[in-house]
């Protein structure tokens, strides 16, 4: 067990850590030269195309070090952006040490930091790495008296690296040997092994990885999963290379893989222990505190008897992304589906996306809220997850919000446009501190519901990339929030409903109204669109119906002859328009809930 040795690399998003660990892995020639491609850890297609690291990525590498021992290497790739900081989260868990790495040409950012108070909580061992030296732009002294200021290292400590030339690889296999302590547990005690990730194989049936910390374990061994209480045989163990290699037996400190057979998606959680049956430990491991989903949104399949191929979908889905969460609900408009929890906007939009890569199942996503906390003058507390689910205005006393608290990390020129992007956000700023004379931390206190939409691309194109945004929940406050009904010809379509704040329901209320006038099809009848708060409007756009010309038959004669064709159409018209219902076609679905 002393020559094995469990770290993770963590950073800001783009600061190189996929690359980095590219060079790791051709040093120690755990991938063959010729199988060698960019960032080979990515291997799902929306990574690469993105140029993003969604997954985190266990894989175990063999380092011959210059004493002549041989070092097992278990090394886990994160994700850098704020939205899959839960697997961050889960890696560490699993981890004794962590590459810090920093771009020499962008400095700290607001991930770094976040990123490095998770690894200091679980009692981390940090090795600071500065990526990027060779590049022109390096600013690699300024950037390493960030890294002492930050972590209060020496600066002999700070590793000077290159994940695209390979400088400095040799330094981090050493620095990984001498400071990142072996896994300490005891290889005869009874198996306790903690699921970090899992997977779903169509013919195999879900593949557990998981980290021992005390015990062994061996093929064909009966093993039990302590919080689902389900016992299985082992049927493969083995660790994480490209490929999976199977082994008769893993030891305490190392990381692997299980496969049992097991077809169902609920009876393996992401942070359960696993045992033996007829030797189990005293008592579970504690895992990771349960995902807190920042963004609600509802997930419909298109066709309604498809509903049961999408919760299939859902449950493959969680194994792999474990911040995933989600539970049935009904729409008048669109049906029956799913309410889903997502850690934010890019999150939504990945999960979307592997819906229909991975299942095939394409899906109406309705207008992404927040959850907040109804009181009715009797003071009982709801929870709202719809706009529907408010209770009427006459029993209601005060709606309260989630607040969070942002740190945003930015070049002291762009203070005055991010403020102003923060206020109107309803954001009050809190603290602001000079990190050096160049980087300036700002703390703002926002409403959670105003992030939601479209605030991280407002903050990049304002500051033209240089801002780096984090954020932590704080608490729930009272607002004066009201909910939006939208009408189509006086029928709401409650999958268009939104709860926003007073002072913004008649914008906002506008720009949906404007956008159904520009996508619904037009009818053969008058289609109005309106906005309302409880009965009164306070927006409105309408679709002129299409007309057929009547009186196209109607060659000379008096006035009185076309006239007439004319009212009779006009009545048709009327009695079409009180029987004839406005479809809205999926499309305007998807593109209204695209909001600029």
């Amino acid at each position: 067990m002393k020559n094995i040795r469990n770290f993770c690399v963590i950073a800001h998003i783009d600061h190189g850590k996929s690359t980095l660990s590219d060079r790791l892995l051709e040093f120690t020639s755990t991938i063959a030269m010729r199988d060698m491609k960019a960032q080979a850890l990515d291997n799902m297609d929306l990574e690469r195309e993105r140029g993003i690291t969604i997954k985190s990525h266990a894989i175990q590498m063999q380092y011959n070090h210059t004493d002549g021992e041989v070092y097992t290497f278990n090394m886990i790739d994160t994700p850098g952006h704020v939205d899959f900081s839960y697997e961050v989260s889960r890696s560490i868990a699993a981890c004794e040490g962590a590459l810090l790495l920093v771009d020499a040409s962008q400095g700290i950012q607001a991930q770094t930091i976040s990123n490095l108070y998770l690894a200091i909580e679980h009692d981390l061992e940090i090795i600071p790495v500065l990526n990027k030296v060779d590049m022109e732009s390096a600013m690699v002294e300024e950037v390493s008296d960030q890294i002492i200021d930050l972590i209060g290292c020496d600066k002999e400590d700070i590793i000077l690296a290159s994940g695209k030339t390979g400088i400095g690889i040799q330094d981090i296999m050493n620095a990984v040997v001498a400071r990142v302590p072996h896994p300490k547990g005891d290889e005869n005690a009874p198996l306790q092994a903690l699921i970090f990730d899992s997977i779903f194989n169509s013919y195999r049936g879900v593949i557990a990885y998981f980290r021992i910390l005390n015990g062994s374990m061996k093929k064909g061994d009966m093993v039990r999963f302590v919080n689902t209480e389900k016992e299985y045989e082992a049927d493969e163990i083995g660790i994480l290379q490209m490929d999976m290699m199977p082994r008769k037996e893993l030891k305490a400190g190392n990381v692997g893989y299980i496969i049992t057979g097991i077809k169902i998606s609920k009876e393996i959680k992401v942070g359960d222990t696993i045992t033996q049956v007829n030797n189990p430990c005293a008592e579970a491991i504690h895992g990771f505190e349960d995902v807190k989903p920042m963004v609600f949104a509802g997930i419909f399949p298109i066709e309604n008897e498809d509903f049961e191929d999408l919760r299939d979908s859902l449950e493959k889905l969680q194994l792999n992304d474990a911040s995933l969460v989600f539970e049935p609900e009904t729409s008048v408009a669109l049906g029956f589906g799913f309410r889903c929890g997502f850690l934010g906007m890019l999150h939504l939009e990945i999960i979307q996306e592997r819906l229909s890569r991975e299942f095939e199942q394409e899906v109406i996503t309705t207008i992404p809220n927040v959850s907040y906390f109804a009181y009715t003058k009797k003071q009982e507390k709801i929870t709202i997850h719809t706009p529907n689910d408010l209770p009427d205005l006459t029993t209601l006393d005060r709606v309260e919000e989630p607040y969070i608290r942002a740190q945003i990390i930015t070049k002291p020129e762009y203070i005055g446009s991010i403020m102003t992007l923060c206020m109107d956000k309803r954001g009050e700023l809190t603290k602001q501190t000079y990190l050096t004379t160049e980087r300036v931390e700002l703390t703002f206190e926002l409403p959670l519901a105003e992030i939601v939409f479209d605030f991280y691309d407002k903050l990049k194109s304002i500051s033209r990339g240089y801002a780096s945004f984090d954020y932590m929940p704080l608490d729930y406050r009272a607002s004066d929030l009201v909910k939006l009904d939208m009408k189509l010809n006086g029928e709401s379509v409650d999958a268009l409903s939104a709860l926003v704040h007073k002072d913004k329901a008649e914008a906002f209320g506008r720009k949906i109204c404007k956008k159904l006038r520009d996508l619904l099809p037009r009818q053969q009848f008058m289609i109005a669109i309106q906005a309302a708060i409880g009965a009164k409007i306070i927006a409105r756009e309408t679709i002129s119906a299409l007309r057929k010309d009547v009186t196209a038959k109607c060659y000379g004669g008096d006035i009185t002859r076309k006239r007439k064709l004319l009212e009779k159409q006009k009545k048709g018209k009327k009695k079409m328009r009180q029987i004839g219902s406005v479809s809205v076609p999926q499309k305007a679905f998807l593109d209204v809930l695209k909001l600029d």
